[in-house]
């Protein structure tokens, strides 16, 4: 062929294609399927006539090798991908357990790489290699038999005296008694056992090895008492005397069942494949089935019938019978025949070796016995869990049924299932095309069809009649184009490449001459038909005519023009009006917050100045005795004023926080007494708390000041006494839950309050959060604790949710995330007096813009003994920290002017420094990594304001170390 396409004189396309079909060989061409580098599976595109009777798979031409055998194995997608691949031809023989073949394969490339397609000229040689495999089979049993000495059993024949002696094992398998077999028994009283149809050919062997001295080998089966059959091997050699007569003959038999049924079943199925590949009739599909099932399990008759369950009745319409047995096609009636309907209604098949001797038939033996079913065996079949059909098989005579003849009519029943179902798909697939042919005759829509490469293929009448094109004129890949006004031709182009290259829908407006010459508008609307697997095949489409809609839509806008514009003036000014209420609003909420904190802090800047000026009246007085109270009442308005601001910043969601792993359980019992007292006698308290409690992340101070001001405010919504409940526990939150709470599913801490208090309204809890929003009077409280709690509970990555009826009393919730680490113990911060001194040389650089800050920072250092240095900004601080002098400590604000913040600094002197210990001091969350967790190794922050006592105490902690 190639010499002949060198010469220029290359046959057509259909001699090629006579050609591969007029040979015995297999023949297709596929493409290449590959998952990444990995060839995952090939689609057929062409085959010869041979290729079904080779294959046994029918209907290939654009379907899958797995779609058409599911458990095909991985070598053969590696074979055909590394040919379409590299270009080399393979030759090799190969088989495949999924098909039960074997095939001689060649395997070439054909077109260019990127084509990946390969042509496979190819022999079915499944009964070569069986005929090869059972001679080796056989001989390497033989081999192994007399060199290991090991079988089923041994014999030894005297032929002179015709007795022969065996062991127990082969006296039992050929149902000789095994004292008797020891002694010795004629050669007949072995021979009953051998089954009547394999008793001739094993008697001539052994008479040709008695004449000639040969080996003797044969295969016969044994029938067992119990009526089951044994496959035996036996091999032996005659020995002669010096005249040539037979004197003793050793030899050895073991049992071959499985081998033997394997290979009858996988003959039966092939079988099976080969003569209903090209049936189109169910019922012969059924009758070939019974016919090779009968033939192959030796039974009196096999069939298959469709089951009434309500009548319990079966009807066969054909069954296949041995010779001399009547058919039972027809309706039977089950009870007529036993009672093992209630087994097969239930799904289980029903094995009976001997009517007589089966609670389920003994009453009607008679009965089947006279139509040669003294044993049988039904196997139902369901759809849907409903008993349907049945496949059946009958003996005259009582026999056993294994699991081999359970397991092969499964198999059997599978595959002719499968036949059945392929027949009725492609019935129903006549069916459906020609009910879409008749609809789309009857539609008034023009109806088409095309491939994946735009060509149409088919159109509907009406098309024809609309445009008055002579039928099939249509067809192809551009005859459309002369029936489209030219105006609308290359949107239509544009529009019908775009949705074939994307695969998606396709829709489309243009004008289509009709028959008179005048154009009408039309919809094009085109569906991608896709196969099992997602791959597109063709498209199916419509062109609807919309001429008298678009008439009545562009007379209907203009008439509403004027309408429009009144409304879009009217939208306009209700948008103004809008965004005018919007502004309101947020002033209002402005002004509300400001003057909210401009009260309470003028309060506490009063009590601090006032405090503060009283003292230095005193100390000019000498009267220090009262220096100590005007103190401490300007240390608690200070800490009420930074109470403030942390809820100021915590209802902002800016506040600094310092989480740490907490177990709430223990925080929870650390500040039992301090709820106890704060709500009074007059209030029950009750902890519960979740054993096995998980962790959390929260900053454990901010979570006992939630904690605290849920209690104040449960006990003020008891005045005249009550319960407050105090619990925790573990949640899970799936995807509904977390919706509800606004969180991501996940595991949770919750720390509960309730209380048996008024209760709050829906407007009230609707309210609750917003800062300054209280119901208690006036001057009694801020208005933003919960907003406070709200704040801190979000910025924690958690929630907050309230659960209350008027006079029901109220349930306020916090989740927090689970934390998977163990829980910090609690600190305990010593006094400054008692604050562990430095050693010799240890110095802290302070930087912060603040002087007041700065003053006290040093002040503290050196009451504690260690050098200070201070810098008022990050230029000046970077300096020091670039020089050579001594550094032990940078303390640093994070808001530093001078265009580098406190956080640049200390990364740009670690530079420098890699293991500089670094503490930041903060009032405001200026970057966001402070306080998060994300700080680096050896740094740490404290918030301001502090006490001198913990600020002296962590110094201290992070110089040494710790």
């Amino acid at each position: 062929m190639q010499h002949s396409l060198s010469s220029g004189d290359a046959l057509s396309p259909d001699i090629y294609r006579q050609l591969f079909d007029a040979v015995d060989a297999g023949f297709c061409i596929i493409e290449m399927i590959f998952a990444g580098d990995r060839p995952s599976d090939y689609r057929f595109l062409a085959v010869n006539r041979a290729f079904e009777q080779q294959t046994g798979l029918f209907n290939p031409v654009g379907r899958t090798a797995s779609e058409l055998v599911p458990a095909l194995e991985q070598h053969w997608f590696d074979v055909y991908g590394r040919v379409a691949l590299t270009g080399q031809p393979e030759q090799f023989e190969n088989g495949s357990a999924a098909m039960g073949r074997w095939f001689d394969v060649h395997a070439l490339r054909v077109g260019d790489v990127g084509a990946r397609q390969v042509a496979i000229l190819f022999s079915d040689i499944t009964e070569r290699r069986r005929s090869a495999e059972d001679a080796r089979e056989s001989d390497e049993r033989l081999q192994y038999a007399l060199s290991a000495g090991k079988g089923i059993g041994t014999w030894d024949w005297d032929v002179p005296a015709d007795l022969v002696r065996a062991d127990s094992r082969f006296a039992t398998l050929y149902g000789v008694d095994s004292a008797v077999a020891a002694r010795g028994a004629p050669l007949a009283s072995f021979f009953a056992g051998i089954h009547p149809s394999d008793r001739p050919a094993t008697q001539d062997k052994i008479a040709i090895a008695l004449a000639s001295g040969d080996t003797f080998t044969a295969e016969y089966r044994l029938v067992q008492p119990d009526g089951s059959v044994r496959w035996v091997a036996a091999q032996g050699r005659c020995r002669m005397d010096d005249e040539g007569r037979p004197l003793r003959f050793p030899g050895v038999s073991f049992d071959i069942t499985d081998q033997k049924m394997a290979a009858i079943r996988q003959a039966a199925l092939l079988e099976l494949s080969d003569r209903i590949a090209d049936l189109s009739d169910v019922g012969d599909i059924a009758y070939v089935a019974s016919e090779i099932l009968g033939r192959t399990l030796d039974v009196s008759r096999a069939g298959y019938g469709v089951i009434d369950q309500i009548a319990e009745t079966i009807t066969i319409e054909r069954d296949w019978n041995a010779p001399g047995v009547q058919s039972i096609s027809g309706t039977l009636k089950f009870r007529d025949h036993g009672s093992y309907i209630d087994d097969l209604k239930a799904g289980r098949t029903v094995a009976i070796a001997d009517v007589e001797g089966d609670a389920r038939t003994v009453d009607t033996a008679d009965v089947l016995r006279a139509i040669d079913a003294a044993s049988f065996v039904n196997m139902p079949l369901l759809e849907q869990g409903q008993f349907v059909a049945l496949v059946f098989v009958n003996n005259g005579r009582p026999r056993p049924y294994g699991d081999y003849d359970i397991a092969l009519m499964r198999e059997f029943a599978v595959r002719v299932r499968a036949a059945t179902e392929r027949v009725r798909a492609e019935q129903a697939r006549r069916e459906s095309e020609e009910e879409f042919r008749v609809f789309t005759q009857a539609v008034p829509n023009q109806i088409w069809a095309a491939r994946t490469d735009g060509a149409f293929y088919w159109f509907n009448d009406q098309a024809y009649v609309y445009t008055s094109a002579p039928t099939g004129s249509l067809v192809g890949l551009d005859a459309w184009r002369a029936v489209i006004h030219p105006e609308d031709l290359s949107s239509a182009e544009a529009s019908w490449a775009a949705a074939r290259l994307a695969g998606t829908v396709y829709e489309n407006e243009f004008r289509m001459r009709r028959a008179d010459g005048t154009y009408r508008w039309f919809v094009a609307r085109g569906e991608p038909v896709r196969s099992d697997n997602g791959e597109l095949i063709r498209w199916i489409g419509s062109n609807t005519d919309v001429d008298d809609y678009r008439c009545a839509a562009a007379d209907l806008e203009a008439l509403n023009a004027t309408l429009e514009e009144q409304v879009s003036a009217r939208t306009a000014e209700l948008m103004r009006t809008e965004e005018a209420l919007r502004q309101s609003q947020k002033m209002e909420a402005v002004g509300q917050l400001t003057g909210g904190i401009a009260h309470d802090f003028n309060n506490l800047l009063t009590g601090i100045s006032g405090s503060l000026e009283l003292l230095g009246v005193r100390i000019a007085q000498g009267r220090y005795a009262d220096v100590e109270r005007y103190s401490l009442a300007a240390q608690g308005a200070a800490k009420r004023a930074a109470a403030l601001t942390h809820r100021l910043l915590a209802f902002s969601r800016r506040q600094t926080l310092d989480p740490k792993p907490t177990d709430i359980n223990r925080l929870v019992a650390g500040m039992e007494d301090l709820v106890r007292r704060t709500v009074g006698p007059a209030i029950e308290v009750e902890v519960v708390g979740a054993g096995g409690l998980w962790s959390t992340l929260v900053d454990p101070h901010q979570l006992e000041n939630a904690l605290l001001n849920l209690c104040i405010n449960a006990r003020d919504a008891m005045p005249d006494g009550g319960r407050l409940t105090i619990e925790t526990g573990n949640r899970w939150l799936d995807d509904r839950g977390a919706r509800d709470r606004d969180l991501a599913a996940g595991q949770y801490v919750s720390l509960c309050v309730s209380d048996t208090g008024t209760g709050m309204t829906p407007d009230v809890i609707a309210k609750a959060f917003d800062p300054f929003f209280t119901t208690k009077p006036l001057g009694v409280g801020t208005g933003l604790g919960l907003s406070m709690i709200y704040g801190f509970a979000r910025q924690s990555g958690g929630q907050v949710r309230i659960y209350s009826e008027p006079g029901d009393g109220s349930l306020i919730c916090i989740y927090l995330p689970r934390h998977f680490g163990v829980a910090d113990e609690g600190e305990v911060q010593p006094d400054l007096a008692d604050a562990p001194r430095a050693r010799a040389g240890e110095t802290v650089l302070v930087v912060d813009d603040e002087p007041t800050v700065r003053m006290l920072v040093i002040e503290v250092l050196e009451e504690l003994g260690y050098a200070a240095i201070e810098a008022a900004d990050g230029a000046a601080g970077l300096k020091i920290l670039q020089s050579d002098r001594r550094i032990d400590l940078l303390v640093t604000d994070v808001g530093l002017p001078g265009g580098m913040n406190g956080r640049q600094m200390a990364d740009a002197a670690r530079v420098g420094r890699p293991k500089l210990k670094i503490l930041f001091i903060t009032g405001y969350a200026e970057n966001a990594v402070i306080g998060n967790g994300l700080l680096d190794t050896g740094m740490h922050i404290m918030t301001k304001p502090f006490a001198m006592e913990a600020l002296a105490g962590r110094i201290k902690e992070l110089i040494e170390g710790a």
